[in-house]
């Protein structure tokens, strides 16, 4: 048995500020003494390494994950009754964004073994609304809990049917596929850096990636109140998002350890599974595809007394998500798939995120789940 901790982390920001504090101190000082707060140097500096991370052509920063969305939506044109695909199952930001443009989100259900958008389902919903006279104009495909969707054969069903693709990335910036990282299927690619995320700020940030020069002009144009060749020229209906001069100099420092965070949260992952496959229901990562595990997620008929439990040992855990949007009260009446969401309904009783960070001590590991099969083995 290991030995007993008064509390735990669930994310760990304080042991890699910790890592990294003398070179974010300099960072900031390096902004405090020049004065540019607003896309100030460190930002195109920032974009330029985001560029060739992904090994994408284009990175716009912006001021949040949510923003990126608006924004992209608003570069590909969607406009009021356009229909947008999306799952059911994740954060409601990405459903809200279409509707704040007056386009109507139609859901999708998910596979049940990675929680990302069902490939089956998307097909389905796009027939059906084809056989009802109405157009999908865009699909927007979400990376939940740090893995990747089925981007290939989504960015295939939606050149097929001329659907825009975006790919929000705000749990999976760093995943990769068959070692190609996002950026390489749809027409974009969002992400966040919410403090929360595998690469987070201290504060919020996001960006927008894409390989069009077109789709890069625009989005550069509209988040920045629509400018054209100077600031007081306006060609687009615009929004105000910029990511913060100092909240790009802590990234620029977070980059840099980035990818040895990656390799640990795969090693604290599989340490997870290791342990605890005899018991509940643990992710799946599929062939080909890395995660940057942004949570791990079990599942378990037994959720809910399972997090009452861990919580008296003071052991933090997270329901995400434990209502799908399409039975949120403000979309409740809007269309679906025809064969129904069951998956969505169902993983939303059963799923239980543990605490998840690069910095997790295997002690601390053994402690929560030890903790975690005692409380079932209770049940």
């Amino acid at each position: 048995m290991s030995e007993y901790k008064e509390s735990f982390d669930f994310i760990d920001l304080r042991s890699q500020l910790r890592r990294i504090r003398k070179k974010i101190n300099q960072r900031i000082d390096n902004v405090l003494n020049h004065g540019s707060y607003i896309m100030g140097p460190e930002v195109k500096d920032f974009e330029s390494q985001l560029e060739k991370y992904l090994s994408v052509k284009h990175a716009v920063t912006c001021g949040n994950g949510t923003d990126a969305l608006t924004i992209s939506l608003m570069a590909l044109g969607i406009k009021k009754d356009d229909i947008v695909i999306v799952p059911s199952f994740t954060y409601i930001a990405t459903a809200e964004t279409v509707s704040q443009l007056g386009a109507k989100p139609f859901f999708v259900d998910i596979n049940r073994q990675t929680f990302n958008m069902d490939v089956k389902s998307i097909s389905r919903s796009i027939e059906h609304l084809k056989s009802v006279k109405k157009d999908v104009k865009a699909l927007i495909c979400v990376d939940l809990f740090g893995q990747q969707c089925d981007q290939k054969e989504i960015e295939a069903i939606c050149k097929k049917h001329n659907i825009k693709m975006i790919v929000d990335a705000a749990q999976s910036f760093g995943a990769t596929f068959n070692d190609n990282p996002n950026g390489h299927y749809g027409d974009l690619t969002t992400t966040s850096f919410f403090p929360a995320k595998p690469l987070g700020c201290y504060g919020d940030g996001g960006a927008i990636f894409t390989n069009n020069k077109d789709l890069y002009e625009k989005i550069n144009s509209i988040r920045l109140h629509g400018k054209g060749s100077h600031k007081y020229e306006h060609i687009n209906i615009g929004v105000n998002s910029r990511l913060d001069t100092i909240q790009a100099a802590i990234l620029l420092e977070k980059l840099a350890i980035f990818d040895e965070e990656i390799k640990q949260r795969n090693v604290i992952a599989e340490r997870y599974t290791e342990k605890l496959k005899d018991y509940f229901a643990c992710p799946h990562v599929k062939s080909g595809h890395k995660s940057v595990w942004a949570q791990y997620t079990i599942k378990s008929t037994h959720r809910d007394k399972l997090k009452e439990k861990l919580a008296e040992k003071n052991i933090p855990s997270v329901v995400y998500y434990p209502i799908p949007l399409h039975q949120q009260s403000i979309y409740i009446s809007k269309e679906c798939d025809p064969a129904g969401l069951k998956e969505s309904e169902e993983v939303s009783n059963l799923v239980l995120s543990l605490p998840m960070h690069p910095y997790m001590s295997f002690e601390d590991q053994d402690i929560i789940c030890e903790e975690l099969i005692k409380a079932f083995n209770c049940i």
